[in-house]
């Protein structure tokens, strides 16, 4: 069988992301992000992500084939995020899928966010293949979730995710505490260089012996958002000026710490060296120096896609469905929608009954 040209669709959030591989091969990343219009509310609104949606999904498509040197006749199939994600966003990638599907009379794969950053990783030809089973640490502003991969197509399970924020989410929070821009994390990222990453112990959400009875895996970070918060009102309350590289450091230590310890216990308790790193947070340069090097003291072996394949992106979700189409699965039918909390269990959804 030949590889399959597919176009992938990614709309979960606030960066409209299309990409087209040919199997494993990337032949186009292009992404538009609307966090230029989100900056003044300080997070992400579902309303202006999805309008932005609308508006730059032909234009990226456009560039795409492009870039890519390909024509909309030429793919083998479309490829779309039901979620999870925003509702709204969720819905405008999903219809923009299913009308070019009919139009062009190609196959459609409805595919899971999640699974889809995992699957960045094949599109690395410069690496040796992944290898299952594989424990995936997932870290962005909307998903922090601890996952037990052992197959790519077939079988994902989750073994935690956050109870409350994201750590993308804390980040932008607490960046608005110290008075920094939107997005939070690379600005706390760049204030954290000239501070103590130990100068302030800022709790670790779900560590307690009697948390990790019931949470082992999972995560907790607005009681961490709060005690900032609190450190930083006592300061002004005192007259003190805030050490903001302190505060950012510590903070982010804090983050750090817990992702890297519940990611490398999963590694230690399930028996699989190995840990792949995925989402847009793993731009954060602390968070893979820690977890290079405690995961190297564990030998544990890790794995971080291209960058630019961390953030949210369509080439992901082409490079699941040609996995799915090269595996055997038969494509969804029309009948799916925009499912914001769909499971990761459900690795393509609504795929069509075969035809005795």
């Amino acid at each position: 069988m030949t590889e399959p040209l597919v176009l992938g669709i990614e709309t979960s959030c606030d960066e409209t992301g299309i990409g087209i591989v040919r199997g494993r091969t990337l032949l186009s990343n292009t992404i538009a992000s609307s966090m230029d219009e989100h900056a003044r509310y300080g997070g992400v609104v579902p309303e202006v992500a999805a309008r932005a949606h609308l508006e730059a999904l032909q234009p990226s498509i456009d560039v795409a084939l492009a870039e890519a040197g390909v024509r909309l006749a030429d793919l083998d199939a479309v490829a779309v995020t039901s979620g999870p994600g925003l509702a709204g966003a969720l819905m405008v990638g999903v219809g923009a899928a299913k009308g070019l599907a009919v139009a062009l009379d190609k196959p459609l794969y409805a595919v899971n966010h999640l699974v889809g950053h995992i699957a960045a990783d094949i599109l690395t030809p410069e690496s040796e293949p992944l290898e299952y089973p594989t424990i995936a640490l997932l870290v962005s502003g909307g998903h922090t979730s601890l996952l037990h991969v052992r197959d790519l197509t077939t079988d994902v399970e989750m073994l935690g995710e956050t109870m409350d924020d994201a750590a993308g989410e804390a980040f932008d929070k607490v960046a608005r505490l110290l008075s920094l821009p939107y997005p939070g994390g690379p600005e706390i990222d760049r204030a954290a260089l000239d501070g103590d990453p130990n100068a302030i112990r800022f709790p670790r959400g779900l560590s307690r012996a009697s948390d990790l009875a019931k949470h082992r895996y999972d995560f907790s970070f607005s009681g961490l958002k709060t005690a900032v918060a609190r450190w930083v009102e006592r300061c002004e309350a005192d007259g003190v000026p805030v050490p903001v590289a302190d505060v950012a450091a510590s903070f982010r230590e804090a983050v750090v710490d817990v992702l890297v310890t519940k990611a490398l216990a999963a590694c230690a308790d399930l028996g699989v060296p190995r840990l792949l790193l995925g989402g847009g947070v793993i731009a954060n340069r602390r968070l893979r120096e820690v977890a290079l090097a405690r995961a190297e003291a564990a030998g544990v072996t890790v794995r971080i896609p291209p960058l630019s394949l961390c953030t949210d992106n369509g080439a992901m979700i082409a490079a699941l469905a040609a996995e799915l189409i090269s595996s055997g699965r038969r494509p969804s039918t029309l009948a799916f929608g925009a499912d914001s909390t769909l499971p990761v269990t459900e690795i393509q959804v609504d795929e069509r009954v075969a035809v005795m």
